[in-house]
């Protein structure tokens, strides 16, 4: 089924009966070319593109619950390609230009908002850092503006511009920057997926990888024994758990990442904004609340649920900015289980173990890369090679040396 306009107004004149399943409920087939595990949304994207660009479609996402009820449906919906690395930078961007045409590839409104999103600066070197990142991020290909103050008091106009602890002094403004609807994204990665030959199989928990002769020839589901020329794991925080399947260790940490919702406002928050003395950023849902995060919770855990002190820490940032939102009211929190590497970058890569594949270790990346983490795992698949803006996100980098450093914070993921 496509969806126009004229589907709309047909449907509505008909009581809207004959609309169909997103996607079906498929039986688990015996063998696949390709089983994915985890039906968030760069397992999802990697099974879009890979049905659609490289003609693969004998392919299984594996899901444990239902599709949506992982981080994919718990974030804060920011897409950016702000970084300054060149490991990272042209993969975000890649992302970035994946997003600007996902709702008509997908044929299915993801919401893509790209009104702005603005790193707040407070002093002098920081702003110096901050214009590095701008050069860095032109130079890849992508937009930024520095602004100063003026600039950022045009924008936003009740910021406490004059707090002695956390004056503004300006702010780098990616203007194509914004948010997406999260949940809209994995449903039209979903649908789309269906409509390729894609099975999706909710529901089905894998429980054990079959290791035979240094080879992963499939999965131990809950659901049964599922066969696969190949397997390719993307679960975010429960990576270390899934991969210890296969007896290897990961370099990265599980953590839990609390995101909020404010009560309904006026429309008052125009773009994106984060804090730059403190780890604090917030946008405004067209259902008017306030969406807001920041640290990840200071120990491990797999739960998604988060505790006190990070919600205290997370508002007291949003109060240094605009004081004004002091009486506001939280709605609801939510926690999301996230996968911390060791130098804050990903890893599309093979395993050590033949025929598997591992994405994980986005930390506070994983929504804002989902079209390019898809894009670049499905060809890491048909092609046996990385694609090149991902071709530095390899398990073994820190055996060689070669990190990726975004914040310069060194092996420590809680600081990432």
């Amino acid at each position: 089924m496509r969806y126009s306009g004229l589907k709309i107004f047909t449907e509505a004149l008909t009581g809207n009966k004959r609309w169909g399943a997103n996607w079906r409920q498929p039986t688990p087939k015996d063998t696949y070319d390709v089983i994915i595990v985890g039906a968030g949304g760069h397992g999802l994207a990697t099974a879009y593109y890979l049905a659609k660009e490289f003609d693969i479609h004998d392919v299984a996402v594996l899901e444990k619950g239902w599709l949506g009820l992982g981080n994919v449906g718990r974030n804060t919906t920011i897409i950016r390609s702000n970084y300054m690395l060149p490991g990272n930078e042209p993969f975000y961007e890649l992302s970035m230009k994946l997003w600007e045409g996902l709702a008509q590839d997908l044929n299915y409104n993801a919401m893509v908002s790209q009104r702005g999103l603005l790193n707040l600066f407070h002093n002098d070197p920081q702003r110096d850092s901050f214009i590095r990142r701008g050069n860095a991020m032109r130079f890849a290909g992508a937009d930024a503006v520095l602004l100063d103050r003026d600039g950022v008091q045009e924008m936003y106009p009740f910021f406490d511009f004059d707090s002695s602890r956390f004056p503004i002094k300006g702010g780098l403004l990616q203007p194509r920057g914004g948010t997406a609807r999260h949940d809209a994204v994995a449903w039209g990665y979903a649908r789309k997926c269906d409509e390729l030959g894609v099975d999706i199989l909710q529901n089905c928990e894998v429980e054990s990888l079959i290791i035979e002769g240094g080879t992963c020839k499939g999965v131990e589901t809950a659901k049964g024994s599922i066969r696969a020329n190949k397997v390719a794991v993307c679960v975010a925080g429960s990576s270390g758990h899934v991969m210890a399947m296969a007896g290897l260790r990961l370099p990265i940490e599980s953590h839990v990442m609390q995101a909020f919702v404010s009560e309904p406002l006026k429309p008052v928050l125009p773009g994106v904004v984060t804090f730059g003395a403190g780890h604090f950023y917030v946008s405004q849902s067209d259902k008017g609340g306030l969406v807001f995060g920041g640290d990840i919770d200071g120990y491990n855990s797999y739960a998604q649920r988060g505790n006190l002190p990070a919600i205290e820490d997370v508002c007291e940032g949003g109060m240094a900015i605009m004081p004004m939102i002091g009486r506001a009211r939280i709605l609801r929190a939510w926690g999301g289980t996230v996968d911390m590497s060791m130098d804050g970058s990903p890893f599309i890569d093979k395993t050590d173990i033949e025929r598997l594949y591992f994405n994980g270790g986005w930390c506070y990346g994983g929504f804002k890369a989902t079209p390019a983490s898809g894009w670049c795992y499905a060809y890491l698949l048909a092609n046996e090679k990385p694609h090149d803006v991902a071709s530095k996100f390899r398990l073994n980098r820190f055996k060689s040396g070669h990190m990726i450093d975004e914040k310069g914070m060194g092996a420590q993921p809680n600081l990432h």
